[in-house]
């Protein structure tokens, strides 16, 4: 007979829910996960896995395509196999699914596939007909991409499931969300050959990032033959014989372009339907989850991680949280999450890495306390190992605080960006100030020397700049 008394269950297991269990199960609790889909979620099966998979490929390409200028011959001509890429990338993603499933079964956690909806106190009744119970249940759902009334998907209107899997290359395609999951799209799809137009309702691309990082990286997309629009809104859509009329409005002036495709990358909305939220104390406000710091939400013993539960709507995060949440559960001594200590990147070429405060944001929060900062630059044009790879184009960033030395916030863009952000990231967490980073030793050669530089900039005592 299944078990179904627990002291733990987990509901969705994507990055937050997953590791829920797994840090259940390592303090000693029975726990049970219930997924309605595949093991690992959206990120693992749709979303941050094989989309990085794609954009290697992508890099791959490129490489060969600039191989000359490296010395190598032969490799110049090289052309995408979509669906080789494609297989490839459901292949990484179905690996790391069964790494899951082997996860849940090494650490003892019972796994229900079901939909699952709040019962009462301690409940859970699933659509199979099973009722199960437990002392403390977390809401691990998730969130779905935003759906635009001007944008329905369908066959030529694509959401990411079906911009993750494409049986043909399209001739052209519009990008509708210049974030991190419309961006990376807009590099992957340009590089295999497609006439890409990227567009955001914002001023500027990736709207989130520091504003001199996000224009240096408009400028590399549009190097790269991305046509860019921003202060740009889709008001309809029709289908073509061939493709999809797209009414654009920018600045209050509207134009029709005819495409192959359309991505739709505008935001994301909580899973929070069918959850049976509505008779408990639980709090939702713009489709996500209200929590406090330990995640606990307005129900006793109902908790709430990861992109469910609000922004920042990142894997790490959600898992973060996950840790904390249980960990809070078991009596442990716990720490808030600090939105500002928690790395941002988008995978497109070149990427994108933050930490912390903008530099606008700094120059604000400075005036309201009436402090200063210190701003560092330092570019991969005066680094060693950015020449000899041929990446020397891009920028590292970072903010402090002039009196406290503290890192306010770190920004690069490169092509190695996301590698490079985790050193700004465990200063952070260490509580660093630039004396600690200027006094620590940086390997040479290595990316990683621009960190130091950036720095030392911030401070007048660049070394290469």
């Amino acid at each position: 007979m299944t078990k179904t008394v627990f002291d733990l269950i987990v509901v969705g297991g994507g990055p937050g829910g997953y590791v829920a269990a797994i840090r259940g199960a390592q303090l000693g609790m029975s726990v049970a996960l219930v997924e309605r889909a595949e093991l690992g979620g959206i990120c693992l099966n749709w979303g941050c896995i094989p989309t990085k998979a794609l954009l290697h490929s992508a890099t791959v390409l490129r490489a060969c395509r600039e191989a000359a200028h490296y010395g190598v011959t032969g490799a110049g001509d090289a052309r995408p196999d979509l669906a080789a890429m494609v297989a490839r990338s459901r292949k990484v993603a179905g690996r790391l699914g069964q790494g899951v499933a082997h996860l849940m079964k090494k650490n003892g956690v019972t796994v229900f596939a079901a939909n699952a909806k709040l019962a009462g106190s301690g409940k859970l009744a699933l659509d199979t007909g099973a009722t199960l119970s437990a002392k403390h249940i977390i809401l691990a759902t998730g969130a779905r991409a935003r759906e635009l009334p001007a944008l329905p998907v369908g066959e030529r209107i694509w959401a990411y499931r079906q911009a993750l899997a494409p049986a043909e290359i399209p001739k052209s395609l519009l990008v509708v969300g210049a974030g991190a999951i419309g961006a990376e799209f807009a590099s992957f799809y340009r590089a295999i050959g497609a006439d890409v137009t990227l567009i955001d309702m914002t001023p500027e691309i990736l709207p989130q990032e520091d504003a001199e990082i996000s224009q240096l990286a408009r400028k590399a997309f549009e190097k790269q033959g991305i046509r860019v629009l921003t202060q740009c809104a889709v008001t309809a859509s029709s289908p073509t014989a061939t493709g999809v009329k797209v009414t654009l409005e920018q600045q209050g002036k509207k134009t029709d372009i005819e495409v192959d495709r359309v991505i739709v990358a505008a935001g994301i909305v909580g899973n929070v339907e069918n959850l049976g939220l509505e008779k408990t104390r639980v709090t939702v406000e713009k489709t996500h989850i209200v929590t406090d710091a330990q995640c606990r939400t307005g129900e006793p013993g109902v908790y709430a991680i990861g992109d469910v539960a609000g922004a920042p709507w990142l894997a790490h995060k959600a898992s973060h949280e996950a840790v904390l949440c249980v960990e809070a559960i078991a009596g442990l001594p716990t720490h808030a999450i600090d939105p500002l200590r928690i790395p941002a990147c988008t995978y497109s070429y070149p990427q994108v890495a933050s930490i912390g405060m903008t530099e606008a944001r700094a120059r604000e929060h400075a005036k309201q306390t009436g402090g200063e900062i210190r701003v560092g630059k330092f570019t991969f044009a005066g680094n060693g190992k950015a020449i000899a790879m041929g990446e020397d184009q891009g920028l590292v960033k970072t903010v402090f605080d002039a009196k406290s030395g503290e890192l306010l916030g770190a920004h690069i863009i490169h092509p190695e960006a996301s590698e490079l952000i985790t050193g700004y990231g465990v200063a952070a967490s260490l509580e660093a100030t630039e004396e600690d980073l200027m006094h620590t030793v940086f390997a040479h050669p290595t990316l990683s020397e621009t960190l130091h530089e950036s720095v030392l900039s911030a401070f007048g005592r660049a070394l290469h700049a």
